[in-house]
């Protein structure tokens, strides 16, 4: 009996896994910037929904939005939320980081997603709807920022932070390149034609991009780190989906988003290397390793990270992104307080971190996390 109760425990969470990757191939509307990509309506019990959640009073609509690269893990936290939840309504818009602090600055939504934290000017506009306190960044969701390719007949790929960079920049345009084939002994690379995709839109999936590329290839990568692509060349589309459903369908791409696209997608992913004993996966366990050497360089309440995208740690990948809720420490709204707190406890909280892996993303490090959760009990 025990084992057939596992075996159902484990089949509902790879069926939950498996919706939230649907709705990742949905596809290029899904988080893009001209609306929809709107997570919310009712929720049936989910695995990892259980019984830890605590509701404490909250009801009615919450609407948030922000950043693509937390879709997938979004979509579980609010399935599951909500499902203990039955009150609450969680609306969470995946546009991309930029749209969601405009919207949270702008008083229209009770939090944000944000690949990046907020700048100085941003915490300055966020006063106006924190009465009497201002917007902080809550570390959330980690994970690998991806190179994810499409080259027919190669199946795995090599590539360091200067090849990277001048395949981005247009100054590497064809994949058997001597640069590509020196990281790639014995592979058959082909006389092909690089096409590769970026965001179209401000992204903090970007910006984390560009501070690695800025801090490993100052050489080849001259454009300050930007949530707005700054390179020539390439080719723009829309939210993370966007690049990972070019990707896919176009051979001889490349382009980069959250581990989680390339996993629902099967899309093949570059291994970096870092000059570390050998070339690093892209994966979560590897994103732990790198996140878990981040130091807390917020002040007060404020808990942005600050990343090591040069490091050469075994084992340690470097293409990391932490991705931020962003909240009024003090000012919230009444209405909807008992569901901010509420929701990202659960989100924050073991249960919510546990899901993280499996969908391809990294729990937040301990240390820092135990941080957050007393900072979203804070919040007033």
């Amino acid at each position: 009996m025990k084992l057939q109760r596992k075996n159902r425990l484990r089949a509902t969470a790879l069926g939950v896994i498996a919706v939230s990757s649907a709705l990742a191939l949905t596809a290029c509307g899904s988080d893009n910037n001209s609306g929809g990509g709107t997570t919310g309506g009712t929720g049936g019990t989910a695995s990892g929904a259980a019984s830890n959640v605590k509701c404490d009073g909250a009801k009615g609509q919450l609407l948030a939005s922000g950043s693509s690269a937390q879709k997938n893990a979004m979509d579980l936290w609010v399935k599951n939320y909500m499902a203990a939840c039955k009150d609450a309504q969680i609306n969470y818009k995946s546009s991309s980081s930029g749209e969601g602090i405009v919207a949270f600055t702008q008083g229209t939504v009770a939090f944000a997603g944000s690949d990046s934290p907020l700048n100085a000017q941003q915490v300055e506009d966020s006063k106006k709807v924190c009465t009497g306190g201002q917007g902080i960044n809550l570390p959330m969701v980690g994970g690998p920022i991806a190179i994810g390719f499409h080259v027919e007949g190669v199946d795995s790929l090599v590539l360091d932070a200067s090849s990277l960079a001048k395949i981005f920049s247009g100054k590497i345009t064809k994949w058997n390149d001597e640069a590509i084939a020196k990281l790639n002994p014995g592979a058959k690379l082909p006389d092909l034609a690089i096409q590769a995709f970026h965001r179209s839109e401000d992204s903090g999936t970007t910006e984390n991009l560009t501070k690695y590329l800025s801090a490993t290839a100052k050489a080849d990568w001259t454009y300050a780190p930007a949530k707005k692509w700054a390179a020539p060349g390439g080719q723009a589309a829309s939210g993370s989906a966007g690049v990972a459903a070019q990707v896919k369908q176009t051979n001889g791409a490349i382009g980069y988003f959250e581990l989680s696209y390339a996993s629902s997608q099967s899309i093949k992913t570059v291994d970096i290397n870092t000059g570390a004993s050998a070339p690093v996966k892209a994966s979560s366990a590897n994103a732990s390793t790198a996140i878990a050497a981040a130091k807390i360089a917020g002040t007060g309440k404020d808990l942005a990270l600050k990343l090591d995208y040069a490091t050469k740690a075994d084992n340690a990948y470097p293409i990391v992104l932490v991705t931020y809720e962003v909240a009024c420490d003090k000012g919230n709204k009444a209405a909807t307080l008992p569901a901010v707190k509420s929701f990202l406890s659960y989100a924050a909280g073991a249960d919510g971190q546990k899901l993280l892996t499996d969908a391809s993303y990294a729990p937040i490090p301990s240390e820092i996390n135990a941080k957050v959760i007393e900072t979203i009990n804070s919040l007033s």
